[in-house]
């Protein structure tokens, strides 16, 4: 009796033990959601891969800005990316967050790699009950700024 009782505990002391170990491919909930996002970055929080879409994506000279969303976290950010071979003239990428009378209640913004090829995204602007857009705009105004439409 006492054998059968120390199986039992044995095994069932391996299956909790078990239980506790992440296995590849886990998700784990994001540590923000809305406005708690806030200047809080995507992949810091687990939000980049919280349901993930782009959104609008708008092209200014070669430089490109996405709206990335994630619907896990109800946050948006915008994902830059340099397809120009001249990297001669400095350009950032916004994003803007808008109330529902449209007035703009925040912006990030993220300089665009010099590189070609290269990307970056700024940090989180949330709430699902806002707008967002993303922009393209250079240093010295050498291009006009551009901009997507609200989502």
């Amino acid at each position: 009796m006492k054998k059968a009782l120390a199986r039992t505990a044995t095994v069932s002391a391996a299956i909790v033990g078990m239980s506790l170990v992440p296995l590849a491919g886990t998700s784990y909930a994001a540590s923000c959601s809305g406005a708690g996002c806030d200047n809080q970055g995507p992949r810091a929080t687990g939000c980049e891969t919280a349901s993930v879409t782009t959104q609008k994506t708008i092209d200014n000279n070669s430089r490109k800005a996405e709206l990335r969303w994630s619907a896990g976290c109800s946050a948006a950010w915008v994902r830059v990316t340099n397809n120009s071979s001249n990297s001669l003239y400095n350009s950032y990428g916004y994003i803007e967050k808008y109330d529902s009378a449209g007035k703009l209640i925040r912006s990030l913004s993220i300089r665009v790699p010099d590189n070609t090829g290269g990307s970056d995204w700024s940090n989180m602007l949330g709430g699902a009950s806002y707008y967002y857009r993303v922009c393209i705009a250079f240093v010295g105004n050498e291009y006009p700024m551009k901009c997507s439409t609200k989502f």
